[in-house]
């Protein structure tokens, strides 16, 4: 029985495997190179997005450009991204953009907040945006009008008086921002004594003059210093009169602007024909285009005064016709001298504004 027991029991125990300990031993540690060696990503072969703009010019309901106002760069969630404000002549500019969705919201003090529509900004684009009207809150409409409009009124006459052709020739009626707001009544008034009374005015009646004493034009005011007199005098009197008439009272009746808005763009025919119609038709105080009715009565009252002052032979419906005609010709004429010639002969003139925006 001990034997048969011994036997069984080394039996069972040959029986048994060994247990293998090798998977309890912790991982032999890798070559220095293998366990450094990182995989290395692959260069980022896309193109950098391109940068764009969004530009615009913000005005009041009249066509008034608003200054300091605040311009925000907006998602289409509504997240502020940058502000701005608009400068002396209402624009501003948001560069540097990544092409996105965006919205334009425009807020001033007693103004009512504006928000654009989205704008969908591609790669390198110059969006511009059509120019933003903004209305006054009712609540503060006689407080901010008002003021606005008296200090921007003021700027305009003297932007004007500085401008003058080779630094000498007066160009007072002619701007080159095609957005200027309109000048005030007391205004228009100023500028215009500021130009009848400018010493080359003086000396531009003293040469019309000398040459219709040299041509015995009107030989009923006779030679001499006399003669010269009475024709400086009845110069001076017709360029005073037509000048006051066509851009101060007038103006100031049918609330008309008496400048000529520079174009600037277009072909030659478009700016010729644009010029010329300008004669005819002028803006109003509103921003709108209306029958020049300032210039056109301006002229023609002019030359129904004269008659109190020409020779008896001169006077009568004829000479009224023919100065009243030939001073509208003349307006037409120097509209075009203006478009064409004037903006770079002109001292002080604002170069970065170039008439009509856009194309």
């Amino acid at each position: 029985m001990l034997f048969v027991f011994s036997h069984v029991t080394a039996q069972a125990q040959a029986a048994i495997t060994p247990v293998s300990y090798t998977a309890a031993l912790p991982n032999a540690p890798l070559p220095a190179q293998a366990s450094q060696s990182k995989p290395v990503p692959a260069p980022d072969s896309s193109p950098a997005p391109a940068i764009a703009s969004i530009s615009g010019t913000v005005l009041d309901t009249t066509g008034s450009v608003l200054e300091g106002v605040s311009v925000t760069l907006l998602t289409p969630t509504g997240i502020s991204l940058q502000t701005v404000p608009s400068g002396t002549d209402g624009q501003f500019t948001f560069s540097g953009l990544s092409p996105a969705v965006y919205q334009i919201q425009v807020s001033a003090p007693g103004m009512r907040t504006y928000t654009s529509s989205p704008v969908n900004l591609k790669p390198g684009e110059f969006h511009f945006l059509p120019p933003i009207k903004i209305a006054v809150a009712m609540h503060s409409i006689n407080v901010t009008v008002i003021g606005s409009k008296q200090v921007l009124s003021v700027q305009q006459v003297k932007i004007a008086e500085q401008q003058r052709i080779a630094g000498v020739i007066p160009n007072f009626y002619t701007t080159y921002d095609w957005n200027a707001p309109p000048m005030l009544v007391k205004q228009k008034f100023q500028l215009g004594f500021r130009s009848v009374l400018d010493p080359v005015s003086f000396l531009a009646v003293a040469g019309v003059a000398g040459t219709e004493q040299y041509f015995n034009v009107f030989p009923e005011y006779g030679g001499g210093i006399t003669g010269y007199g009475k024709r400086y005098g009845a110069a001076f009197a017709t360029h005073f009169t037509a000048d006051i008439l066509s851009s101060a009272v007038y103006p100031s009746i049918f609330h008309q602007d008496p400048r000529y808005f520079y174009k600037g763009k277009g072909n030659f025919g478009s700016r010729a024909l644009y010029a010329i119609s300008s004669a005819f038709i002028a803006r109003g105080d509103n921003g709108h285009l209306e029958p020049n009715y300032s210039a056109i009565l301006g002229n023609f009252s002019a030359a129904a005064i004269s008659n109190l002052y020409y020779p008896a032979a001169e006077r009568g419906g004829s000479l009224v016709l023919f100065n009243g005609l030939a001073d509208t010709g003349a307006d037409a004429a120097l509209n075009l001298i203006r478009e064409f010639v004037l903006k770079g002969l002109t001292s002080r003139a604002t170069k970065n504004l170039n008439g009509e925006p856009g194309n």
